[in-house]
């Protein structure tokens, strides 16, 4: 309603329910202040045409055939190894929806979608104590999902891997992270050019655009248009038509993401990320796994971070973690309960080699990522 903005929902879909929704929303609309950002996309930005992504690949699920692939994946998790004690569950799950969006401009378009997966998670027990990990897989065709008994052995063999944790020293080590947790640390980043962290000035890579943060060997872009890409769309929340983009070239932050409504903020233009990022990558070395820990030699490979501890606005980084110490290039036993922390900024331009380890299931795809060092709090 000019520069004032209300939304409804409503999870029924009669036309009573919907016209009542409509109605909430134009009232919540009327009481709000107005806000001299709000309003639609320009109209010359809205998607020209919806590509076919090949998003929607339904498999004709049953209850029958989704408890008969849970069930051959927890059959081969428990017959891995005698040390498996129990499984944690094992999940079949397939969805399907319809994303339709439509504004005043009289763009009106949709497309279907589908995601398959299945996960199991085993508990593994020696004379030591007990342990816990999973493994899964995920897909918008139900193909190409990796085999059911593939999925049981893994979470049991990574769980198995787990058992006799020792401790280690506190001090300055290398780190590798894992394709999963790397990811996640590609996110942080991504958190941090933001529009909405941005405009609210709580980036530690606020005026940061044209400066260099990474190594120059790195280049991070998104690529909407993968087919049966987990993250592919052919428009982005307020139907504007994604692109192909570098956030970062050669290591200098080239692009901000931003919605129509924080580039005004910024006085700057939509990115086409209403709603996100797009399959994200994040370029590699031709080094992979096995290379990346000769090339550390000692340290810490994590395979999983917990806790809340980053702070965008400062760029301070602490997680609780745990993984695997390395020596001579080899893994040599589990850690737990360590603490690795440092700082995004120091942390990002101290990357030494990201592998081409890229793990499939991630709508982030970056190797495992090497960093040059970071404080390392034992257990």
């Amino acid at each position: 309603m000019g520069k004032r903005k209300g939304n409804a929902s409503t999870s029924d879909t009669s036309p009573a329910a919907i016209t009542s929704a409509v109605e909430a929303a134009i009232s919540i609309a009327k009481q709000t202040s107005e806000d001299p950002y709000s309003g639609l996309v320009d109209a010359d930005l809205m998607a020209s045409s919806v590509k076919n992504l090949q998003l929607d690949h339904p498999m004709g699920i049953t209850p029958e055939i989704a408890i008969d692939r849970a069930m051959t994946a927890e059959r081969e998790l428990l017959q891995t190894d005698k040390r498996i004690k129990s499984s944690d569950g094992t999940s079949f799950s397939s969805h399907r929806g319809i994303r339709m969006y439509g504004n005043s401009h009289g763009f009106l378009e949709g497309y279907p979608t589908s995601r398959h997966s299945l996960s199991a998670v085993a508990i593994a027990e020696d004379s030591k104590g007990m342990q816990r990990d999973y493994y899964y897989t995920v897909a918008r065709n139900a193909q190409n999902l990796l085999d059911d008994k593939v999925i049981g052995r893994k979470a049991a063999e990574r769980t198995i891997a787990r058992l006799c944790p020792q401790p280690i020293t506190t001090g300055e080590y290398p780190v590798l992270l894992t394709p999963d947790v790397a990811a996640g640390f590609i996110g942080h980043f991504i958190s941090a050019i933001k529009g909405g962290n941005l405009y609210k000035k709580s980036s530690f890579l606020l005026d940061h655009l044209g400066e260099k943060v990474f190594p120059s060997t790195i280049n991070i872009y998104e690529d909407p248009f993968i087919l049966e890409g987990l993250a592919s769309a052919p428009f982005d929340s307020e139907g504007v038509e994604t692109r192909r983009q570098h956030f970062v070239q050669d290591g200098v932050i080239t692009n901000y993401v931003l919605s129509s409504y924080s580039a005004r903020r910024l006085d700057m233009q939509t990115t086409a990320n209403a709603g996100g990022v797009h399959n994200l990558r994040v370029s590699s070395s031709d080094l992979n796994f096995n290379q990346l820990l000769k090339k550390m030699q000692k340290g810490i490979l994590i395979t999983e971070v917990m806790g809340q501890g980053v702070n965008i606005l400062t760029g301070d980084y602490s997680r609780g973690a745990s993984g695997f110490w390395i020596e001579n290039g080899e893994i040599q036993f589990p850690v737990e309960e360590i603490t690795i922390a440092g700082a995004l900024k120091e942390m990002m331009a101290n990357i030494t080699a990201i592998g081409n380890d890229y793990d499939p299931r991630l709508s982030t795809q970056t190797g495992s990522i090497l960093l040059e060092s970071m404080t390392v709090a034992g257990n």
